[in-house]
């Protein structure tokens, strides 16, 4: 019988399908008493070995306990080697009570079985017993703390943010001459990059004696992560004076930066380093990449980037699909993802959502509905919340509240915020109180925090002439001390994000950029524009209101551009809240009288302005 299990065994070992016969194979071995030590003169028993080897990429704990059962007859307890590798394999299934019995079994321990202990507790993020361990291993004499101990109790607190244990971890490194060795000082920079004291990464950079190329791409990782992306880019631009060579961990973590950094320039000159260094055929970066380009507004760029990919992932298709829906390209969308089903891709729950977020973004209408249906009747994937929200939101477009309100209700499990959000957006353009207030009432109940919800309200009350009820809700907003993130607009020149907030004068061109606002409001005027103040929650005049909107940031952002820029390209505002109805009425008309493409991405999408139309026909 054992003859049998290790020759049907050893055909498969550097076959695929040796997971599929892992369970075979120890169902085999439990029905045998044969100990293994009876067909091999080898200390080591080559199948138990093989054995282990599999069971790393599996997830049976049945096959571990067989082979760990077996173990135990063959007294194979006595190779180090193999009680090590039980007690990882148990550690990475997350049987952390057997791999601790296991351990403690265990008749011949040396620094590698406990390093095999602490390393697997590491990567479970269990901090409670990897400092345990570590607690006891500092405290044998017999036993010597390496290098691998301390990057595994280092990483076990990076992870869990404990601070105190990792700075304390640290001090025990400094008194054991640990922190000259590079991979631990690594472990240290990361470690505190996750705490947030860059500084303390600076200094234990700064103090090695040679950084080497996982060194700077910490450094370049913390400063991104903590929101410092100009000292990033210093960091990336001196390690490439250094003579080094950027990797796949380097561009990742620079073009996360470039995504905080919004400049256009930084992210093409980057794109020409990822070229240069021959990663261009690398597929994490390049649909990060394509990403990137657009959250920055330039679309076209992404689409060129995953046409020059040659064999595009399901990642990479789904970035694509995003990247159409987030610039409200429906049409596009829907013809890109039937396209890559022809080609062999299998959608899941992330395609559609961004499909039919798409189909919503662009008012298409029926074409949402089909591929709500068909997602579940010939793909199989089930819908889930937020493929709930896009239809709600779908319906809400073309005025069918009534029917976005049934299907909440219908829902097989409990609306989200999305849900609600979708509905109450849509009560809001169609100043249907009854339903928005519903809506907001959910919405605040499931996060009585959120200022969002209150704003959203008082506008559909102010909007119908309800100033008593828009009073009461502000009312509510100041007893609970909720305040609204104050509106601020961006927009790239000369290789420097200029940010505006509402009647801003702080920068140093403001008296011309003033003056440009009033000349091109004057001038849409003429042509009939007329202001639209709904989202002054204040009962004054109308002259006011219209004064007070004339101000928002983003029409500050919208001169300047027009001030500096050359006639030819367009302007690209980033504002962090949604964009009023004010703000975008004018940059419509001022795309019709000005001949300019403009595109302004809120917190919610992106909007293509051009000759007097946007992309989302005036539904967002």
């Amino acid at each position: 019988m054992i003859r049998l299990i290790h020759a049907k065994f050893m055909t498969l070992t550097l076959s695929p399908r040796i997971l599929h016969c892992l369970p075979t194979c120890c169902t085999l071995l439990s029905e045998t008493s044969v100990r293994f030590h009876s067909i091999s003169t080898y200390p080591r028993d080559p199948l138990v070995s093989t054995l282990l080897v599999a069971l790393k990429s599996s997830s049976s704990l049945y096959c571990c306990r067989v082979i760990h059962a077996r173990v135990i007859k063959s007294l194979d307890y006595r190779d180090g080697f193999i009680g090590d590798q039980l007690v990882s394999c148990y550690l990475n299934m997350g049987a952390t009570p057997d791999a601790q019995l296991l351990f403690d079994e265990m008749p011949n321990k040396d620094f590698v079985s406990w390093n095999s202990l602490v390393s697997g507790f590491s990567k479970r993020g269990d901090l409670g017993n990897c400092m345990s361990v570590f607690s006891v291993m500092k405290s044998d004499l017999d036993l010597e703390l390496n290098e691998l101990t301390f990057i595994s109790v280092i990483s076990a607190c990076a992870l869990a943010k404990a601070r105190e244990e990792g700075q304390y971890v640290h001090c025990c490194a400094v008194k054991l001459g640990m922190e000259l060795q590079v991979k631990v000082v690594n472990t240290l920079i990361n470690m505190y990059g996750k705490f947030g004291f860059v500084d303390s990464a600076f200094k234990l950079f700064w103090a090695m004696t040679e950084q080497n190329m996982v060194s700077w791409n910490s450094m370049v990782a913390v400063c991104t992560q903590n929101g410092r992306p100009n000292e990033a880019i210093n960091y990336f631009s001196m390690m490439r004076l250094n003579g080094l060579f950027p990797d796949e961990a380097t561009m990742v973590s620079l073009l996360q930066a470039c995504e905080t950094l919004h400049l256009r320039r930084l992210v093409e000159a980057v794109h020409g380093v990822i070229f240069t260094c021959g990663l261009d055929e690398n597929i994490t970066i390049v649909t990060t990449l394509l990403n990137l380009y657009s959250k920055i507004g330039r679309l076209n760029a992404s689409c060129k980037v995953f046409a020059e990919i040659s064999k595009p992932d399901k990642v990479a298709c789904t970035a694509m699909l995003s990247g159409y829906a987030m610039h409200g390209c429906g049409t596009e969308a829907i013809q890109f993802f039937e396209r890559t089903i022809r080609e062999g891709m299998e959608p899941d729950h992330v395609t559609f959502t961004h499909l039919l977020s798409a189909c919503s973004h662009s008012g298409l209408v029926d074409e949402g509905k089909h591929y709500f249906q068909v997602m579940s009747d010939v793909y199989g994937v089930q819908p889930r919340l937020d493929h709930y929200s896009c239809m709600v939101d779908l319906l809400g477009r073309c005025g069918l509240l009534n029917d976005a309100k049934e299907l909440i209700k219908n829902m097989p499990f409990e609306p989200n915020s999305g849900v609600w959000g979708a509905l109450l957006g849509a009560s809001r353009v169609y100043h249907n109180i009854s339903i928005g207030k519903e809506a907001a009432e959910n919405l605040i109940a499931l996060d009585p925090s959120d200022p969002r919800n209150y704003i959203m309200l008082s506008n559909i009350y102010s909007a119908s002439g309800l100033w008593s009820d828009a009073a009461k809700v502000r009312a509510l907003m100041k007893t609970k001390v909720l305040a609204r993130n104050p509106g601020c607009s961006f927009i790239e020149h000369g290789n420097k994000i200029h940010r505006f907030v509402v009647d801003d004068y702080s920068h140093p061109d403001s008296d011309k950029i003033h003056k440009k606002l009033e000349e091109v409001m004057s001038k849409i005027q003429e042509f009939g524009f007329v202001s639209e103040t709904e989202s002054i929650l204040h009962d004054v005049a109308e002259e006011i209101k219209t004064n007070m909107v004339n101000k928002h940031s983003e029409k500050i952002a919208l001169a300047y551009g027009l001030l500096v820029s050359a006639a030819d390209m367009p302007l690209v505002i980033i504002k962090n809240l949604r964009i009023c109805r004010d703000c975008h009425k004018t940059a419509k008309f001022v795309s019709l009288i000005e001949k300019r493409t403009i595109i302004i991405r809120d917190a919610k999408r992106f909007h293509h302005f051009s000759d007097g139309l946007c992309s989302c026909g005036d539904y967002w």
